[in-house]
């Protein structure tokens, strides 16, 4: 079996908007009306405290969907207060809107390139992994995405409990895919995904964000068949 590993959000789809930023402003929007904040002022509050952003802290002791939210609801009220919300009140009740908002599935698309390029490769021989540093209710974005029939086995951070870099993300999937060879990681993120998995003996494609420190890139998914297909480049090569 040949295996590519896939990222989800920049890497296949994406979710409408400014990601986790509009789902605040959204949330404003609904419970004060005509209010005067901005994403400008709700995006410094989001650079830290999510669990993608200490990845070398394991949080195995989450093991529902209703905990891993409820564990960041402290973290959301903390982004109103400190754009201007001054309610703590109202803060906690804006809060707890975030998990509706964010995962609507209406709000979420697939690049015009991600099934193509997943038909395309399944029918050169390729097994589909997911592996994502995501929310726990990614598999129903995938259902509605039309990902699901096309992903054989979709690894979640939310209840992995192990965020990309982390050697044990990459560990969970190689034990699954077993001496499946070669493969190989695809993903937007140059550490997250890319230096990741090379740091397991896993190979690598950066697609759609350049970066000087990868060694194979591609602007979109239609190029990832010249990396994987190629019979004497690394992803050929054992993980042993």
């Amino acid at each position: 079996m040949k295996t590519l590993i896939w990222d989800f959000d920049g890497t296949l789809g994406y979710r409408e908007g400014v990601l986790w930023a509009a789902s605040f402003l959204e949330a404003l929007d609904r419970e004060w009306p005509g209010h005067p904040f901005t994403l400008e002022q709700l995006r410094p509050f989001l650079r830290s405290g999510f669990p993608w952003h200490t990845p070398e802290q394991p949080h195995t002791h989450i093991t529902t969907a209703d905990q891993w939210w409820e564990e960041l609801e402290p973290l959301f009220a903390r982004v109103f207060l400190g754009a201007g919300v001054e309610d703590p009140a109202l803060a906690r009740r804006l809060a707890r809107q975030i998990r509706q908002i964010y995962c609507n599935p209406a709000r979420w698309r697939l690049f015009e390139d991600t099934l193509p390029a997943l038909d395309d490769l399944a029918a050169r021989g390729w097994t589909h992994i997911l592996l994502s540093n995501h929310v726990p209710e990614l598999a129903s974005f995938m259902d509605v995405l039309g990902l699901s029939t096309r992903i054989a086995a979709a690894f979640n951070s939310a209840l992995m409990g192990y965020e990309k870099p982390h050697p044990a993300a990459f560990q969970g999937v190689l034990e699954f895919v077993s001496d499946s060879r070669p493969v190989w990681m695809i993903g937007d993120n140059i550490t997250a995904d890319i230096l990741g998995a090379a740091a397991v003996g896993i190979p690598g494609v950066l697609v759609r964000r350049p970066d000087e420190r990868a060694e194979r890139f591609c602007a979109d998914l239609t190029q990832v068949a010249a990396f994987v297909e190629d019979a004497h480049g690394p992803g050929d090569s054992s993980r042993d």
